[in-house]
């Protein structure tokens, strides 16, 4: 991996980028300084659903400009993670799945039954999941990021925060812009807007993006040759239409139309760390040792390498080669469609303002793929348009708001209504090598000597001749089913190689969430300089899911009746575990065709009120001083993987719809802060801290998404550390020792610097202590504890929560001689630290800090009219991964190395389990020509 190798090469980088160790913060709305003195321009926001400067807010906001979102390259709310320190979007599987954070704390996308704990508002309209922000965005006036919970100001509440892009609105002025794009990579972008007036009362504007570019990453053959294909490419087009109807000085009604397609093949895995680790001491944990090829009878030192390869999969070297092998036939196709509607109408009444915001809005994303990201034919989805998730929304906000008591009272009161109607529907097949592959694993978890092995597809169970007689001689125990328990297994693995096609054709989980809310916010001017803000709000919501199946699995109940008898039957604890798997991977993601009777149906009803207060001091004009509390809620639900109804090894009941449930997210903040507010300099200061109970992990491990809740617990049953073993049940909790699971605290400092004219400097840094608390439990009531899978989480931080991010910016716009010409030298910078990117926090997983700049050089116009530009994005080819993840199928063993390390032989005697990545985007430069009018 070519990450950044340590801090002298960052404090290089840092010195070359201008000593931009910074954020964007919040003045970078107002990139370019051009008055004749250094004095910056108010920028003001509505983070608080009032127009107030930045500098008078009592909360935690970032607000960056559209000339600064274009100056960086950033075209959705992704590469915001480049001008913000405290947020890291990330996207996985589909860019449907991409996840924001905010100082640590999101939620994984890969599961939609899961809402945002970063909420995404655009225009004011609620998106429903973060990952539909990953569009195009077009022209946009401003983004402002809220840290911390919201919910008293917002129409939908969120325990984390929430990011707010607010697009440029049609203009009774003429006007409009044309812009063109190319870069390497084959890459064209091309945008235009036209706005003006109508009539006198009504204006209107239509803008579009098309952009399109070759994938970064290169398809070979099984043999490793080039295909000439191409994936993580771009082929999307957006278009939006706005009308602003404004009858009179008192009434302004905003109309917003928008449309989004993309048909991209998004997005590839790479195989990011192929090691096999074992214990060199057993019965001594405490160390690991990574098998050297040659030895332990594996060519390559991981069993699970050997098999693939033995079939004919190809495995690249290393993932930044930037080359995957994938079944031939098979594709990564995803096919997007997004369009809503909405109405503001702003209404001054005399004595207050009335404002509604009603939105409705159609999502749809279909995904094809080779889930398994393997040569081999394992598991796959077609492209038929069979697989998809689809969000229709309608959302209704209102709010009445103004002053009273001669203006020492500021009051807003306002009501929320959303119906959410979610379907998620699946395709997945079994392909062609399932089940030899499979039973080559079991075969493989016994010994990793390849001689055992037969991967010939000829129905053998993957057992040579040598390999029966190994496995008839290591279990030569009576078994009750008949024979003995080698015989038993040997025609397990034989029926599991044999394996049928297994298939689905429109399986479907329908998810319906009604959400009504009344909130309030005021604040009360106590004197000229002292404040007290209260805000107050009650959600009411009620989630129901209803599932109906259509799968092709008969070998499942036939491998649950024979396998489950021969399992029951035997005589040696292994046997019983290695026939148990063999039942496992038949059923696996409870595809049994005995799902097809079921009519699952269950309902979920909560309420809550949550709430804020705030003190704001100003001791001088240029000085704001605040200290705040806020609680934070968001709603439980229903994991909508049906892996989660129950162990596959027995027929299911709709009666496991009461597994896929899980309890609401709920935060304490607090938060202490200052800003200031000058002609040359602007920082803002906050100290914070969050305890989040019933805090909700969504992790993958190789087989399925885990769903569940995290608490702490004073006291576990069993003492400290029993949550740290691979027990389901020891760690239990008494209801009155449950405490927060999760604390994120740190230190935030933004500021801008305007040291001379036309010269605008961002220094920023984030500080950020988030972790799970020593001893942790599943549900709020202790009665659960915490899953195995998630062993490394007591103690350790939450992954994405870099210990240090510092963000930066330098721009330069000088006039050249009288002309009017202008010149434009910007750069941006990011240091992030190392981090973990997997929500169990394997080590495997762990990326190194990194450090990313992007770059734009070039010349402007008379009035800006026209600019033509030179860009470059990570402009030192920094590799980095956005997420790491458990392979699919691709293990024996148990998951990690820390499970070697810190449990050891005879429990775990190794860990084969293949890794991959979804990784950043490589180096990236173009010219762009820009027409205003």
């Amino acid at each position: 991996m070519k990450a950044t190798t340590g801090i002298r090469k960052t404090v290089l980088a840092l010195s070359v980028a201008t000593c931009a160790l910074a954020m964007p913060s919040l003045a970078f709305a107002q990139d370019e300084a051009q008055a004749d003195d250094v004095d910056s321009e108010t920028i003001v926001v509505t983070a608080t659903r009032r127009a107030e400067a930045l500098s008078e807010v009592p909360l935690a906001v970032s607000a960056v400009g559209g000339e600064m979102m274009q100056n960086s390259g950033a075209t959705d709310i992704r590469q915001l993670t480049q001008l913000a320190p405290s947020l890291l979007v990330s996207s996985t599987g589909s860019e449907a799945n991409g996840s924001a954070r905010i100082r640590g704390i999101g939620t994984v996308g890969d599961n939609p039954g899961l809402e945002s704990s970063v909420a995404v508002f655009i225009d004011g309209v609620y998106r429903s999941r973060s990952g539909i922000g990953l569009n195009e965005l077009g022209e946009v006036e401003r983004v402002e990021v809220l840290r911390g919970p919201q919910g008293t100001l917002f129409g939908r509440n969120a325990s984390a925060g929430l990011i707010h892009v607010i697009s440029k609105k049609p203009s009774f002025d003429f006007g409009g812009f044309l812009e063109a794009t190319y870069g390497n990579f084959d890459g064209m972008r091309f945008s235009g807007a036209l706005t003006g007036p109508v009539t006198e009362q009504l204006a209107a504007r239509i803008e579009a993006v098309y952009a399109k570019r070759d994938g970064f990453t290169r398809l070979v053959s099984p043999t490793g040759a080039p295909t000439g294909e191409r994936v993580n490419d771009r082929d999307r087009l957006f278009v939006k239409g706005q009308l602003l109807f404004q009858p009179s000085d008192a009434l302004d009604i905003r109309i917003i139309a928008d449309y989004t397609k993309r048909d991209e093949a998004c997005c590839s895995g790479s195989y990011y760390s192929t090691a096999e680790t074992f214990d060199p001491t057993p019965g001594v944990p405490g160390d690991y040792a990574i098998r050297a090829p040659g030895t332990g009878g594996s060519a390559s030192g991981n069993r699970v390498v050997d098999i693939l390869t033995s079939m004919g999969a190809f495995i690249p070297a290393n993932p930044y080669d930037r080359t995957i092998s994938i079944t031939p036939g098979r594709t990564l196709d995803g096919h997007t469609r997004d369009w809503g509607v909405s109405a503001e109408v702003n209404w001054d009444l005399g004595g207050a303002e009335l404002s509604s915001i009603t939105g409705y809005r159609r999502y749809k994303s279909s995904q094809a793929g080779d889930v398994d990201y393997s040569t081999l034919d394992l598991l796959y989805r077609n492209d038929d348009g069979s697989a998809f998730r689809r969000f229709t929304t309608f959302t209704q906000e209102l709010r009445l708001q103004g002053s009273a008591f001669d203006d020492k009272l500021d009051w807003l009161v306002g009501a929320y209504y959303a119906n959410e109607k979610l379907a998620l529907q699946d395709n997945l097949k079994f392909g062609s090598d399932y089940g030899q592959f499979l039973a080559c694993r079991v075969v493989a978890s016994v010994s990793a000597n390849a001689a055992l092995r037969d991967p010939d597809r000829d129905g053998d169970g993957c057992l040579s001749a040598a390999g029966s007689a190994t496995v008839a001689g290591a279990f030569p125990g009576a078994n009750t089913a008949g024979g003995t328990d080698g015989a038993q297994l040997i025609a397990a693995l034989q029926r599991l190689s044999s394996m049928p096609a297994v298939t689905q054709a429109g399986s479907r989980m329908d998810h319906t969430s009604r959400n009504y809310a009344f909130f309030t916010h005021n604040i009360f001017n106590i004197t000229d300089t002292l404040a007290l803000t209260l805000g107050a709000r009650y959600t009411n919501e009620k989630k129901t899911i209803t599932g109906a199946f259509n799968i092709n699995n008969p070998f499942c109940a036939a491998q649950q009746a024979s396998a489950g008898a021969a399992a029951a039957g035997a005589t040696s604890a292994t046997a019983r575990a290695l026939i148990g798997a063999t039942t496992q991977f038949a059923c696996l993601f409870n595809t049994s065709s005995q799902l097809n009777t079921l009519a699952l149906a269950d309902t979920i009803k909560e309420d809550q009120i949550t709430g804020t207060a705030v003190l704001s001091w100003k001791p001088v004009d240029d000085v704001m001083t605040y200290v705040s509390y806020s609680k934070g809620y968001k709603a439980g639900g229903f994991n909508l993987d049906r892996s989660a109804l129950g162990s596959p090894l027995t027929p299911r009941a709709n009666a496991d719809t009461a597994n896929l449930k899980f309890g609401a997210e709920k935060v304490d903040a607090y938060e202490i802060g200052v800003k200031y507010d000058s002609a040359q300099l602007d920082i803002n200061v906050a100290a914070f801290r969050q305890e989040f109970k019933n805090f909700q992990l969504n992790t993958f491990n190789g087989l399925f998404f885990l769903v569940q809740n995290v608490n702490g617990c004073s006291d576990l049953v069993g003492g400290s550390g029993a949550d740290e073993d691979l027990s389901a049940t020891s760690g239990t909790c008494a209801t009155d020792n449950v405490k927060p699971g999760v604390i994120s605290e740190g230190l935030e400092i933004e500021a801008t610097l305007y040291p001379g004219e036309n010269v605008t400097v961002g220094l920023g840094a984030t500080y950020l202590d988030s972790r799970y608390v020593s001893d942790l439990v599943g549900t709020a009531n202790g009665a659960v504890a915490l899953a195995p899978e998630l062993f490394q989480l007591p103690g350790n931080s939450t992954s994405f929560a870099p210990t240090y991010s510092l963000t930066g910016s330098f721009s330069w716009t000088p006039p050249i001689g009288g002309s009017g010409l202008s010149g434009l030298f910007y750069i941006d910078t990011r240091l992030t630290s190392d981090h973990n990117t997997g929500s169990d926090r394997f080590p495997e997983k762990v990326q190194d800090g990194y450090f990313l700049v992007n770059g734009r050089i070039g010349i402007r116009g008379p009035d800006r009219k026209w600019g033509v530009e030179l860009w470059v994005q990570n402009l030192l080819d920094e590799e980095y991964q956005q997420v790491a993840f458990n392979t699919p199928l691709q293990a024996t063993g148990n998951g990690s190395r820390a499970h070697v390390q810190e449990i050891g032989s005879p429990t775990v005697s190794h860990s084969a389990q293949l890794f991959s990545a979804f990784l950043g985007e490589p180096r990236t430069w173009g010219l762009t020509a820009r027409y205003r009018f």
